[in-house]
């Protein structure tokens, strides 16, 4: 898969992702694409590491999947970190 095709796909799973997860995620356009290229990182190593997937193909069913599963996990890590912060 191509940089390009990359990043496209982690901007689709990023906005999955937050339409999944319910209440408000912080960051916008950018972030969205960050976190979700990300994801799609971390999906495409778990899937490899645990499931021997190879994600050579934009269009695969297992390619979207771990995608967005990776995206969700890195949202939810980044709401965990930088989500509710109270001030004194």
């Amino acid at each position: 898969m191509g940089f390009w095709a990359f990043l496209i796909l982690g901007l689709i799973a990023g906005v999955i992702a937050r339409i999944v997860i319910p209440g408000k995620q912080p960051g916008g356009f950018w972030v969205t694409l960050l976190l979700g290229v990300l994801g799609a990182m971390l999906g495409g190593w778990l899937g490899g590491l645990l499931f021997n997937i190879s994600f050579d193909a934009f269009w695969s069913w297992s390619t979207w999947l771990f995608a967005v599963i990776g995206s969700i996990i890195v949202i939810l890590i980044a709401q965990a970190i930088f989500g509710r912060r109270k001030t004194a």
